[in-house]
């Protein structure tokens, strides 16, 4: 298993070293701590199914199609593994994505701490750098007093339109705190998400402005 694991590290590390520093391959390292840290709290679960999804769960995400024109299944089958771990794979990695709120349903626990871990690095200290480096890359504006976040949209709606940056956290990041499934995963988002709170209020403090349209 651990040969798995590291052919398919092979294979990942320089598709992710081209995307912008939102989805590089140090969000990957952050996700893979966070969930070791979490499977360790449920021992039952998998962990060479964890650590492979995570290694191979953005690898095809649609934001760097231009990118990475490969996908979990083809690499999965070029390091090696069987067609059972496979499956198991890639039934994880389809419990990852917000995808605007239209998520698959989880129906394991390696969903479950991948998800909660992914989403971990998505809020927080992190998750504010996160978010302003994928909108520079984009060109997206900071804020805009004129937005107002979606409360409800299709994956394409949430994937094509170009909002602010500062509009982002009320559509995806502000929710993440009450979407955690892991009892672990809860608690370790709770200091993040309070820190996603000050950093708003700083902002409006600065600005008069703290997203959404306020």
């Amino acid at each position: 298993m651990e040969k798995i694991i590291e052919r398919c590290t092979e294979q990942v590390i320089d598709i992710y070293r081209q995307f912008d520093a939102s989805h590089d391959y140090d969000h990957i390292l952050r996700v893979m701590k966070s969930a070791e840290a979490i499977a360790r709290t449920m021992p039952v679960a998998n962990l060479t199914v964890i650590r492979l999804a995570v290694l191979l769960h953005d690898i095809d995400d649609p934001k760097y199609k231009e990118i990475g024109n490969v996908t979990p299944l083809e690499l999965l089958r070029s390091a090696g593994a069987a067609d059972k771990l496979t499956a198991k794979v890639l039934e994880t990695i389809r419990s990852v994505s917000f995808n605007g709120g239209n998520e698959e349903e989880i129906v394991s626990i390696e969903g479950a701490i991948v998800r909660d871990a992914d989403r971990l690095d998505a809020i927080g200290a992190i998750g504010i750098a996160r978010t302003f480096a994928f909108g520079g890359a984009r060109g997206r504006k900071l804020y805009d007093a004129d937005e107002i976040a979606r409360t409800e949209m299709s994956e394409d709606d949430y994937r094509s339109r170009n909002t602010a940056s500062v509009t982002h956290f009320y559509e995806k990041l502000l929710l993440l705190k009450d979407l955690m499934v892991t009892e672990e995963g809860k608690r370790l988002a709770e200091e993040r998400h309070a820190f996603m709170i000050d950093f708003l209020e700083q902002l409006k403090a600065e600005t008069g402005f703290d997203g959404n349209g306020k």
